[in-house]
């Protein structure tokens, strides 16, 4: 195995510490703009709706999940940096505004998600990696790729992400956004010892989504919030899969996140659906967690200067290297 790389070795100590400095002007950028779009999508759908013929409303419901998908994708991220406390300066910022207007809206929480995603970055690769069952097995056969492409974009996954999630709020499982499965021992819980952790874990979620669906019932159009859930299930599965195998999959067991992990390029399209704020520079994220996201290029552009990263392949080549024909792997389809 490679040996882990110390960040003293690519940067000086001015370098990181200019790196390393969060900005809460950006960090409140990042959610308000994330926000914006999502209610130019929904106003843009109930202004459209009334004028549009059949075949443009299926298209207009189509854009607008791929779309919201994507900011909640977006959401998702934000959540991720505020976890590793690089999303604003402020702690109060980072733990709680970032808790409830990014992680809660997606049904998610900052402070498991910090937990769990720390176990990630200290592990990344080894068998002890709590994420590792998301990348397991690639390069897979073209066919089982597309078998799960199909499932994602016909709710199956979404549908068994809602499930699980439900058995993790009433702390039948544990909790995680990996594929792993880990039942919690019942150790004589009751039903009301269910429907507590269950009111617990899941009330943030209702309460935030409570408030989406209230501001749409406001202005006259709350059936639109049947887009939200629906983004959920759908497009954003697919999204979240093309997301993990460009970080990971088909990477080397190592020490070293010149090894273990991937940077993306990615173009417009890929920045809006699959790779929001940077998170495609994810080999620097891997280096250096604490460098917030609107600095990550910065940090790849001086790591290419100095020869220590490679010009990253785009979504599309590292899908099609992830993909092979029947003869060339054996087929997985977990």
């Amino acid at each position: 195995m490679n040996t882990r790389v110390s960040v003293t070795e690519l940067f000086s100590r001015e370098e990181i510490k200019e790196l390393t400095t969060a900005s809460d002007l950006h960090g409140a950028w990042a959610i308000g703009s994330t926000w914006v779009v999502i209610a130019a999508t929904f106003t843009s759908v109930a202004y459209y709706w009334e004028y549009a013929p059949i075949w443009a409303k299926v298209l207009m419901i189509a854009v607008a999940l791929a779309i919201l998908a994507g900011r909640q994708l977006c959401l998702a991220i934000l959540m991720h940096d505020a976890s590793h406390r690089s999303l604003f300066k402020a702690k109060l910022l980072n733990d709680v505004a970032t808790d409830w207007l990014c992680a809660r809206p997606i049904w998610n929480d900052l402070h498991k998600y910090r937990a769990h995603h720390m176990r990630h970055h200290a592990k990344t690769s080894l068998a002890e990696d709590p994420d590792l069952s998301l990348v397991a097995g690639f390069p897979v056969t073209k066919k089982s790729l597309l078998r799960k492409f199909t499932r994602d974009l016909t709710g199956l996954t979404g549908i068994k992400f809602l499930f699980g999630r439900l058995l993790m709020d009433l702390d039948i499982l544990e909790w995680t956004v990996s594929n792993d499965q880990k039942r919690i021992p019942k150790n004589g819980k009751t039903l009301q010892d269910y429907a507590t952790a269950l009111f617990k874990n899941s009330s943030g979620a209702v309460i935030s989504n409570a408030v989406i669906f209230g501001a749409l019932w406001r202005v006259g159009h709350p059936k639109l919030y049947l887009l939200w859930p629906l983004a959920y299930t759908v497009p954003f599965p697919l999204f979240i899969r093309i997301r993990s195998m460009a970080e990971h999959a088909g990477m080397q067991t190592s020490h070293s996140a010149l090894n273990n992990t991937r940077t993306t390029h990615a173009g417009p399209i890929a920045r809006s659906f699959v790779a929001p704020i940077h998170v495609n520079y994810h080999q620097e994220h891997h280096l250096m967690a604490a460098v917030p996201y609107f600095k990550l290029p910065r940090m790849h552009d001086l790591l290419r200067e100095r020869g220590f990263v490679i010009q990253p392949p785009t979504y599309f080549e590292v899908i099609h290297s992830l993909s092979k024909s029947e003869n060339k792997t054996q087929n997985n389809d977990a």
